[in-house]
């Protein structure tokens, strides 16, 4: 079953609009300039407390937790440089 989550890659400002175009397979950009049009239509202030109430309301996605010990690629020598 598909959730609704606040997308943690594809977000600007909390990742509302990524969440709800991965949710809804649209591209989140043409939800943002939606957003910001009725936004502006609507007096702009209905359309931030909507906003800010969405940050409350969908929960932010939290992707599997890998730990350093589970996975094989991440080691610590990755990071130093072979001369």
């Amino acid at each position: 079953m598909k959730k609704l989550y606040r997308s943690s890659e594809n977000k600007v400002f909390a990742g509302v609009c990524g969440g709800i175009g991965e949710y809804a397979s649209v591209d989140p950009v043409i939800l943002r300039v939606l957003w910001v049009i009725i936004t502006i239509f609507t007096g702009v202030a209905p359309g931030i407390v909507v906003y800010i109430l969405a940050i409350f309301i969908i929960p932010p996605h939290r992707g599997p937790k890998i730990h350093e010990h589970e996975c094989g690629s991440c080691k610590k020598d990755d990071d130093e440089d072979d001369d």
